[in-house]
């Protein structure tokens, strides 16, 4: 990466370079924004479920979690098709379903002493204002520094990846994830989903077409849910809602 006086050439030497959809981003927010209104959707009707009839929650979450699974990957290869016409209610589907899985967390805060609304709200508020960071800072990014970014938090998410799938696999042991791990863990997250947020502002427009709007959503969308998670997550973990 650049030290500070060559972040601001950057930025200048970034305004000439061609894109190859230089207005797909202003086409995916309203997608985003609309799969994020269906995402509160399906995460109020989870947890509406847990509230009424919790025995039934696991379950239906994992029938959730998979039917998820495969709608992203069949959503998404549709959208870079440039069928928009049948991406869009697959994507609207995930969006609920995402919500739905979502809500154990989110009950979890709820039921956390320090967290409550107020860190729910907290955690949507910190998305907020990524994105706005991220658009000044990523849409400004030398080729160079674009590039290095990208490949960072790439691996950086794939190596969190392994992490976050190490702890569900354990703690179908029993083994739960010490207070200070999950914090850490948490945190790292914070960190690499902020930078993606940066690196969707740099690559998208440089990867889609103005009228490939959807499959940028969709890059947008989970890099906003995922941030939301582990933002959430670190809150739960430092007001002591994690396991030591």
């Amino acid at each position: 990466m650049a030290n500070t006086s060559n972040f601001r050439q950057a930025m200048r030497e970034a305004q000439g370079q061609s894109l190859v959809g230089p207005n797909v981003i202003a086409n995916a927010l309203p997608f985003v924004g609309g799969g994020l209104v269906l995402t509160a959707v399906g995460t109020f009707g989870g947890l509406g479920v847990l509230n009424s009839n919790p025995a039934i929650f696991m379950t239906t979450f994992w029938i959730a979690l998979i039917a998820e699974l495969v709608l992203f990957f069949v959503a998404r290869g549709i959208a870079e098709k440039g069928n928009n016409n049948v991406a869009l209610p697959l994507l609207a589907t995930y969006s609920l379903l995402s919500g739905y899985t979502l809500s154990g967390l989110v009950f979890v805060a709820l039921s956390t002493q320090g967290v409550g609304i107020g860190g729910v709200g907290f955690a949507a508020l910190g998305c907020g204002v990524t994105f706005i960071a991220a658009r000044q800072i990523g849409s400004n990014l030398s080729e160079e520094d674009g590039m290095a970014l990208t490949k960072t938090v790439s691996l950086g998410i794939m190596a969190l990846l392994v992490a976050v799938v190490g702890q569900v696999i354990f703690s179908f042991f029993g083994i739960y994830t010490a207070g200070w791990l999950e914090i850490a863990i948490s945190g790292i997250g914070v960190f690499l989903f902020a930078g993606a947020a940066v690196v969707d502002f740099y690559i998208l427009p440089r990867t889609y077409r103005d009228d490939q709007y959807i499959p940028a959503a969709l890059s947008m969308y989970l890099t906003y849910i995922n941030l939301f998670i582990f933002i959430l997550r670190l809150i739960i973990a430092i007001s002591g809602g994690g396991r030591d």
